[in-house]
């Protein structure tokens, strides 16, 4: 399980989150990202990109104006490919 760690101080939404996405995209499940922002909105962004993902927010942290997330790369379905259940049938 690898861990990459990329900067993306300076960007501003949707920036950071769109970034994120992509850098996601690439990793295999089990992987870890982190990343270091500087906008404030991250701190929303990023946790309900993790929600749409399926991926895990390890965790977060705020040192001065850089906004720090741990991100754990989840399985398949964390391409956003989330099997659904079909309707139940009525009997007759």
């Amino acid at each position: 399980m690898a861990e990459s760690k990329v900067s993306l101080r300076g960007l501003k939404c949707p920036l950071p989150a769109l970034k994120t996405r992509k850098l996601l995209e690439r990793l295999a499940a089990g992987d870890v990202l982190i990343i270091e922002c500087t906008d404030p909105l991250t701190t929303i962004d990023i946790p309900n990109l993790l929600r749409e993902t399926g991926d895990a927010l390890e965790r977060s942290a705020r040192k001065g104006k850089v906004l720090t997330f741990h991100i754990r790369k989840g399985g398949a379905a964390s391409s956003g490919d989330v099997p659904r259940k079909k309707p139940a049938r009525k009997k007759r």
